[in-house]
């Protein structure tokens, strides 16, 4: 098998993750669905609707043929929107060989199933979600594409298909972490876009950063409690998945998470938000995800419930704000069940 892989598709994380590859002169093949785009990036080295102003190395290539792009790959790298996952990994399925390693950069959940995006792929291409490594942590594209240094992790229940997804992707400036708590890993990629929702929201209402701080703070506390309940490491929410990610996506201007937040906050309605951004925003799917999810598991999520207010209910910002101050005494260590707690200290 050659040293070829294959980025499905060309939004502003895939072309990121494909730049890293060519970078260590892979033989790197982006599809897309869209002509132009291929044109674009075959033509002028650009992929400008994503990443403006960005040079792409030049031997990175584009294809809309999904036999072109994967045939004869020793990794195929999944980094579709959430929702259009199940789609694109059924295309892969004709294509998709035993020994391709599969990666996935999704951050989210498929909004109908509230199925993680793993358990989706590995549906679709008929193995074992143990085949499947998901990638996460603090990574913005627009960075990534810059050289600037980044670090993140890679997940799966095989330790084996992990280690081959750090050697795939480490380089100079990319600098890749392994870990086993798949789960973990997944839904606190997943969740921190919720959080980074309510960051930008506190920001465009002027809150300050004693605010944004709490729900940071709080926010975690949110992600983990749900997340520990769902099987994962609570140790994972402390690393680079969980709060590293928190982080750098409810803090920065980079984050599409973060601006439609800041926009809801300045008080644009939820399609004033969608039509200006031109691209996908997670948190906006996900938070519905995690209120489904919350009620299931009967776990509380006080900031995702209000954030689904606002979103899906027409709630004012500020009222959900005074909602979240005016809740009932708590103590702050209440993260996860007594249950949970003694299941991971035994």
């Amino acid at each position: 098998m050659s040293d070829k892989a294959a980025v499905l598709v060309a939004g502003s994380w895939g072309t990121a993750l494909a730049s890293v590859l060519a970078d260590k002169k892979m033989d790197v093949m982006v599809w897309t669905r869209n002509a132009a785009q291929r044109d674009e990036i075959n033509d002028l080295h650009r992929n400008e609707r994503f990443l403006p102003g960005v040079e792409l190395p030049p031997h990175l290539r584009a294809t809309t043929d999904m036999k072109e792009a994967v045939e004869g790959a020793k990794a195929v790298v999944i980094v579709a929107p959430s929702s259009a996952v199940r789609e694109v990994a059924r295309s892969l399925k004709p294509h998709w060989t035993e020994d391709m390693l599969i990666v996935h950069a999704t951050k989210g959940f498929e909004t109908e199933s509230l199925k993680r995006i793993s358990t989706v792929i590995a549906e679709e291409l008929g193995c074992e979600e143990g085949r499947i490594v998901v990638l996460s942590g603090p990574s913005h594209a627009e960075e990534v594409v810059k050289r600037c240094p980044t670090t993140v992790v890679v997940a799966s229940l095989d330790e084996s298909q992990a280690s081959a997804a750090q050697d795939l992707f480490m380089n100079s400036y990319f600098r890749v972490y392994t870990n086993r708590d798949l789960v973990g890993v997944e839904l606190a990629g997943a969740l921190k876009n919720i959080i980074a929702l309510g960051a930008g929201m506190s920001d465009g209402l002027g809150y300050g950063d004693n605010a944004k701080a709490a729900l940071l703070t709080r926010g975690l506390a949110e992600i983990t409690r749900i997340g520990v309940e769902m099987g994962a490491n609570p140790l994972t929410f402390a690393g680079l998945a969980g709060i590293g990610d928190l982080v750098v996506t409810a803090t920065s201007r980079h984050s599409r998470n973060w601006r439609a937040g800041y926009l809801l906050g300045e008080g644009k309605s939820l399609e004033e938000v969608l039509g200006s951004m031109g691209m996908v925003v997670e948190g906006i799917r996900t938070t519905k995800a995690a209120h489904t999810i919350s009620e299931k598991y009967q776990v509380q999520m006080p900031i995702a419930k209000q954030l689904f207010h606002v979103l899906f209910e027409g709630m004012d910002p500020r009222t959900a704000v005074e909602a979240l101050m005016g809740r009932d005494r708590k103590t702050e260590m209440e993260v996860m069940s007594l249950e949970t707690w003694e299941q991971w200290h035994t």
